[in-house]
């Protein structure tokens, strides 16, 4: 091999390394910016879906104050997460059991944004590990929230119908059980209601 052939072989190779070299950075930049663009990506959808939740609360309740509004903005969607329900039907059911009325009380004594009764929300608290003090803890709106959005789910997955759930946290799931299959699955009613709000949000407000 002559010193021209020489040269012109270490030419390539330098050439051929650096390439090398140049492609595993590009590769590990790739990699190290995709995840971080994918979490911030989804950064920035969750802070978008709870600064919709605070709008629609407050426009369904000027008088709510700042402190309530952030966490109801944030259990809402952190309970949606959580079990698997859509925000959008949570804030149908808050706008059809409290018209957003943290300290709402029914006639029933159901209390709160997703008005829970406390004989039975305080069952609910405690397999959730939530200490109950009472009408402070059915009050409390991110505490109110996080057991409704859990009675939700397992009516839910009780049920398997979204209507016959809403029938049942309405009034109870032994009491729906004893209803004729036609009238436990109709939308006439409560259930009815709260899905009308909710086709309603889904149309003014983002996909999860």
């Amino acid at each position: 091999m002559t010193w021209f052939e020489h040269l012109l072989y270490d030419i390539v190779m330098n050439t051929w390394h650096k390439a090398r070299f140049a492609s595993f950075l590009a590769m590990a930049f790739l990699c190290f910016v995709i995840p971080v663009m994918a979490v911030y990506s989804g950064f920035q959808k969750q802070q978008n879906i709870r600064h919709h939740i605070a709008d629609h609360v407050r426009n369904g309740n000027e008088e709510i104050e700042a402190k309530h509004l952030n966490a109801i903005s944030s259990t809402v969607y952190d309970a949606s997460q959580e079990y698997g329900i859509d925000y959008r039907l949570i804030l149908a059911l808050m706008k059809v059991e409290s018209n957003f009325q943290h300290d709402a009380v029914s006639p029933r004594g159901a209390r709160g944004l997703l008005q829970i009764r406390p004989v039975f929300a305080k069952f609910v608290a405690q397999d959730m590990g939530i200490q109950w003090n009472g009408n402070e803890t059915a009050d409390d709106p991110g505490t109110n929230i996080k057991i409704g959005v859990r009675v939700l789910s397992d009516m839910v997955h009780r049920f398997y119908d979204v209507t016959t759930a809403l029938r049942a946290y309405n009034m109870g799931p032994e009491r729906t059980r004893g209803l004729p299959p036609g009238k436990m699955s109709s939308p006439r009613g409560f259930p009815g209601q709260v899905l009308r709000e909710y086709h309603r949000n889904i149309v003014i407000l983002p996909d999860p």
